[in-house]
């Protein structure tokens, strides 16, 4: 699960396991696995960063 921002800046947690697609347009849109969309503040390098740290968490079981 990630911590990401909505475009008037309420604070989210989303499962990174359903996005299916990330994209700069210029804001950056996730699509999901089921085809919702969130358009979020974040950058798609700071959406993936965040990815990558959940991951390292679950696979090397740090909190």
């Amino acid at each position: 699960m990630i911590i990401l921002h909505k475009m008037n800046g309420e604070e989210f947690i989303l499962n990174a396991n359903h996005i299916e697609t990330i994209e700069s347009r210029p804001d950056t849109t996730i699509t999901l696995t089921n085809e919702k969309k969130y358009l979020v503040k974040e950058s798609k390098d700071e959406v993936l960063s965040r990815i990558y740290e959940y991951y390292h968490k679950v696979l090397t079981g740090l909190q």
